[in-house]
């Protein structure tokens, strides 16, 4: 039995590193700060779950904020969808926060800047701000208006925030160092005017801050302790810690510590490039099953327990890699094989006929899930006439193939010992329909020595008379390219996969008809499917989540 405790990650060594030297355990506090402006994807998943994990593991409260500063890209429903992935995913927030709710706050602060000589009104365009910023080997040039009276930036501000100046016409900077190394500390915009309404404070705004303003000054109200964030805002710590040690603040400054994102192949994991497929309707909405979304993935089948496996498997690095498909598919496999009731689905089928077989029909009993003994069982009807997969059946074949062949014994599935003797064929020599033997003592699970008798294939099938017809959506990767959106004279538009969704009938055994939206079933030697939330009774509609087998070795 291993009795080792598992290895701390960076980051749970820095908190343990500050608890050692002093820092109250009561102090901890962390939060997860998305933008509502599209759906959380599987990169998200990654600070989610690292997130709320430390809260669990050190009993400290986790915060849902809403980074809100964006009105024009920023909805209600993506505020909604967030919440509803979170709760999906199992995880529980102490407190409910936007940053909308510290603009008052933001507001005082940045005159304190104004008046202290740390911050001006400029009214110069973008472009021309972007091009005095210089490079990162040569020095940037000081704004016409960086030595203007601090009254004069107050008043414009003030007048900027009555809604008295369109957009576009000023914005507030910090007054930080034109010189510096760090091309974010010379002297970053911190507010411009934006005439939008906002999801929540409606019209009352007409001056908004930016990300950078607004995220450490978040953390400091809420008392976050870490600050976690991704690789890519690491540049911006120098400006998260200025801000905070200039502003007139008295209590604990948060800490700000960055992690590798989650980059998985095959995929794109930028909000702003997934609007894009949606809107070009590259895919039908952001919950497409194709879709690297959360809503995507639990629609297709992926569970909440597969997801936070795959995280905690891909583990919390400081360096950038890309994660292979195939470990995500690996765990909703894992998981899948644990949870989903068995059923026989014939997707390309073709008939198979018993021709000895001399009883009407009859019910034969087949595992629930193996997996999960205390299940039980479940009735399949049986008949003499049979759907099997097209390729499961060839007249002839070689020594290597275990399946069906003329003159050749197989089982079926719970079922019976069956032999090929002839084929029908059609006008075209395709054949229509198999006719086969059976050894009516071959049952299974009957205990008769016949029933032992060992056959080196075993096939999955239904009754023709009692199939359900459905249909099933075979998904493929949404791009072809490993990279697609790393290609510097290609967008990633162009790596779309024409061939991501093949939508086709399959024939399943009646237990399916139990089957309730959003449970998932392993149909037998071929992959884990997902009753979708658009079926009905009358209509019945599954997403292939995963085959039975790693699909990608062959794709790459």
């Amino acid at each position: 039995m291993d009795n080792s405790v598992p290895a701390l990650n960076f980051i749970e060594k820095i908190i343990e590193d500050d608890l050692t030297n002093g820092f109250s355990s009561k102090s901890l506090r962390f939060r997860f700060p998305p933008e509502p402006n599209g759906f959380l994807h599987i990169g998200h998943v990654k600070a989610i779950c690292l997130n709320f994990n430390l809260g669990l593991k050190y009993n400290a409260p986790v915060n849902l904020r809403f980074d809100d500063t964006n009105p024009q890209n920023e909805e209600s429903k993506y505020v909604e969808a967030i919440k509803e992935d979170i709760k999906w995913l199992g995880y529980k927030w102490n407190k409910e926060c936007y940053a909308s709710d510290y603009f008052e706050q933001l507001y005082k602060w940045a005159l304190f800047l104004i008046d202290n000589n740390l911050a001006y009104v400029d009214s110069q365009s973008s472009e021309l701000i972007a091009e005095q910023k210089g490079t990162p080997l040569s020095p940037g040039s000081e704004s016409p208006f960086r030595n203007q009276p601090p009254a004069k930036s107050r008043k414009t501000f003030v007048e900027m925030s009555e809604g008295k100046h369109p957009e576009g016409s000023y914005v507030l900077r910090a007054k930080i160092d034109m010189k510096s190394p760090n091309m974010l500390m010379r002297d970053p915009v911190i507010y411009r005017v934006l005439d939008k309404t906002h999801h929540r404070t409606r019209d009352k705004w007409k001056v908004y801050p930016t990300y950078d303003w607004t995220h450490g000054e978040s953390d400091y109200i809420e008392q976050i302790s870490h600050s976690l964030c991704t690789l890519e805002f690491k540049p911006h710590r120098d400006l998260y810690d200025w801000f905070l040690k200039t502003l007139p603040i008295n209590k604990s400054i948060p800490k700000q510590t960055e992690f590798a994102r989650l980059n998985l192949s095959y995929t794109v994991t930028s909000k702003r490039k997934l609007k894009q497929l949606v809107d070009k309707q590259l895919v039908n909405g952001w919950d497409d099953p194709r879709m690297p979304t959360i809503s995507g993935l639990r629609r297709r089948g992926y569970t909440s327990e597969s997801l936070r496996l795959f995280v905690e498997t891909a583990g919390i690095a400081k360096r950038e890699n890309i994660i292979e498909a195939s470990l995500l598919e690996f765990c909703a496999r894992d998981h899948l094989n644990k949870i989903a009731p068995r059923v026989n689905a014939v997707l390309n089928p073709v008939k198979l006929t018993i021709i000895n077989y001399d009883k009407h029909e009859e019910l034969l009993s087949g595992e629930i899930n193996p997996e999960q003994i205390d299940l039980g069982t479940r009735e399949i009807p049986f008949s003499k006439n049979l759907l099997i997969e097209r390729e499961d059946f060839k007249e002839e074949a070689n020594r290597k193939f275990f399946r069906l062949t003329l003159g050749k014994e197989v089982r079926l599935k719970n079922a019976y010992i069956i032999k090929g003797e002839s084929v029908v064929k059609n006008e075209e020599g395709k054949v229509v329909e198999i006719l086969c033997s059976y050894d009516k003592d071959s049952k299974s699970g009957s205990g008769s020595e016949a029933s032992k008798r060992k056959v080196k294939g075993t096939l999955h099938w239904v009754s023709e008379k009692h199939a359900i017809k459905v249909k099933v959506n075979i998904y493929d990767r949404l791009f072809v390219d490993p990279s697609p959106d790393q290609h510097k004279d290609k967008s990633f538009i162009d790596f779309v996969n024409p061939n991501s969704l093949i939508t086709q009938s399959a024939f399943v055994e009646p237990s399916i008809l139990s089957a309730k939206q959003g449970s998932s079933y392993q149909f037998q030697r071929v992959g884990y499917f997902n009753l979708d939330k658009k079926s009905s009774p009358t209509n019945f509609i599954f997403n292939k989540t995963v085959g039975l087998r790693d699909s990608w070795v062959k794709k790459k």
